[in-house]
């Protein structure tokens, strides 16, 4: 028993061996949300892949969501919120709240996993560095009363308009890791929050990452019959919107995707986050935990 173990622990470092090899100084963003933010072991197991990344060469750089955190912290207060397709309607008091929230609380205690299992992590936001210059959202639909397009304000909600990665490029090439909160500013010098799918894909565009990681509570992307598909190209992921195959939120994240590699990062993963190191499963072996996207 004691010498399959031994043989199954060696090969798994072997295989493991030529994806450290290929990776090596290059840069993964990680978008870390869903399940894996919420459980303890989840979140644990997270940090030592990160960290372990970092030993071995590669450059990780954390986005990080908080809506569920946001929500129980607005509720604690007894601040409504309404959504709009989706997208949480942000005055300024509950901007102050998020940014409490995304860019302290969550933020924080992600760096402080990273830092318990031997890191080096440093937390940011948009604003440290003038990062990420974000533009505001202004959400436009079908009026059912005048079957006429009417404009919504959204208050603080924002995307990104430009990302000057100097700051984040300087913490990747020391010992450092990013962990970055999804909160920009725009040309009135107002915070913006802004989807962090969305910031984990412009990052990885503009540093020309090697990879882009988002995690999900779901396999990956899955076919009608809800089998898991492992490898799509950017023609593939069209045609399973088209017909209706991929649907709901998995559209912004595959729409976010196809971006990334469009900009020039080599390759994006969609992850089952729900897997105890799923990270380390997609990057340094054979079969991986989720769906594999490249440019064709």
């Amino acid at each position: 028993m004691q010498e399959n173990t031994s043989h199954h622990i060696a090969h798994v470092l072997i295989e493991a061996l030529p994806y450290i090899k290929k990776f090596k100084g290059k840069t993964v963003v990680g978008k870390f949300g869903g399940n894996a933010m919420i459980d303890d072991e989840l979140k644990h197991s997270f940090a030592r892949d990160i960290v372990l990344m970092k030993l071995v060469g590669i450059n990780p750089i954390i986005v990080h969501g908080g809506g569920p955190q946001i929500g129980k912290l607005l509720d604690r207060l007894n601040i409504s919120t309404q959504f709009i397709d989706g997208m949480r309607v942000t005055n300024s008091e509950t901007m102050d709240v998020v940014e409490m929230v995304l860019g302290g609380q969550v933020n924080k205690e992600i760096v402080s996993l990273l830092n318990l299992h031997g890191g080096k992590a440093i937390g940011l936001t948009g604003k440290d560095g003038d990062f990420i210059h974000a533009r505001k959202i202004n959400l436009k639909r079908l009026s059912a009363e005048h079957q006429a397009s009417e404009i919504i304000d959204l208050g603080h909600v924002g995307e990104v308009s430009s990302i000057d990665p100097s700051v984040v490029d300087m913490l990747c090439n020391s010992d450092f890791i990013p962990v970055i909160a999804p909160i920009g500013v725009g040309e009135d010098g107002h915070s913006y929050n802004i989807n962090a799918d969305l910031v984990a894909g412009k990052i990885a565009e503009v540093l020309k990452a090697e990879k882009l990681l988002l995690l999900t509570n779901t396999a990956g992307i899955l076919d009608k019959d809800k089998n898991l598909m492992t490898g799509l190209s950017i023609s593939d992921i069209d045609d399973l919107i088209a017909d209706g195959t991929i649907e709901g939120g998995m559209i912004p994240k595959t729409q976010c995707a196809t971006d990334a590699l469009k900009g020039g990062v080599s390759s994006v993963h969609i992850i089952d986050g729900r897997v105890d190191h799923a990270v380390l499963l997609e990057l340094f072996t054979n079969q991986g935990v989720g769906t594999l996207l490249v440019s064709r």
